[in-house]
């Protein structure tokens, strides 16, 4: 909800849409081409940008045709406090989906390794030291070093730290009525998460051509890349949201009284920057 023209007298019920079909599809051909990559199959690349191509297409008509109703006065207050639940719940979900892989990495570190290394197993494993980051009992996982949290990850934090008060700043521009500031932050939010991006990047072809850390360096590598990679996505959907948001703001979309979707989108974008903490602490430093 954004428009200025929130008065309608009823509650707004979209028709049918084709476009969560159509994302939950895209998104499968990404992660389709992105495993074929890792496994090194030639053909992954280029079906993981396919991929890609299309989550982005599909978010270009899905936004746009959510922007025309809110820009041509079909929402009303209540569909405002629907959306506002509606993005809170999706949040909480993703909640639920960082803790799930959160957990895993507890296990296996504070449970697994120690069990793995114990009295009973040394007499099967005489040789494995249950330290985290090794290459398991059985020796079937090739040599690699961990990675530490100097310097990326550490600039890294505070890139995203950075971009979090950039967009308050902008936030508080918007409920001023100075549209030129809130564009300007948040501008400076959208280029701060794509720098974060390209050093995360980096890190990755540092960590596999350098440190010969990859997706099947045991458990240690499966949950560093399922942890950053997937908060790696989650960066790159809200740089997405916080542009369209951006572009509305240059389009004059929102009023200080009505600019949930911005407000949504500073959800989101507030909610990556406490998982990456969570992370930088986690992975990087325990």
């Amino acid at each position: 909800m954004s428009s200025h023209n929130a008065t309608a007298p009823y509650y707004f019920v979209p028709g049918p849409s084709k476009w969560p079909l159509f994302a939950g599809i895209s998104l499968l051909v990404t992660m389709i081409g992105a495993s074929a990559w890792v496994n090194d199959a030639s053909w992954g690349p280029a079906v993981n940008f396919v991929g890609l191509a299309a989550v982005i297409a599909v978010l270009y008509f899905w936004f746009g045709d959510a922007i025309k109703e809110s820009e041509s006065g079909q929402y009303s207050q209540r569909i405002d406090h629907s959306y506002r639940w509606s993005m809170a719940w999706f949040i909480f979900s993703e909640v639920m989906f960082f803790g799930a892989f959160f957990g895993a990495l507890f296990y296996a570190r504070t449970i697994t390794m120690p069990w793995l290394g114990d009295l009973d197993h040394k007499f099967i494993w005489p040789d494995f030291a249950a330290h985290w980051g090794n290459t398991g009992p059985a020796g079937v996982v090739e040599s690699f070093k961990t990675m530490g949290p100097f310097p990326i990850p550490t600039i890294n934090t505070a890139l995203l730290l950075t971009s979090g008060l950039t967009l308050t700043i902008s936030h508080h521009a918007l409920r001023a009525g100075h549209r030129a500031q809130t564009a300007i932050w948040l501008f400076a939010t959208v280029l701060l998460g794509a720098v974060f991006m390209g050093f995360q990047a980096y890190e990755y072809m540092h960590a596999y051509s350098e440190l010969n850390l990859k997706l099947t360096s045991g458990v240690y590598g499966s949950t560093f890349f399922m942890l950053t990679g997937f908060h790696g996505f989650h960066v790159t959907m809200g740089a997405i949201m916080l542009s369209v948001v951006l572009y509305r703001v240059l389009k004059g979309h929102f009023t200080p009284e009505n600019h949930f979707a911005f407000e949504g989108a500073a959800w989101y974008w507030h909610f990556v920057d406490v998982v990456w903490l969570g992370l930088y602490v986690v992975v990087y430093w325990l």
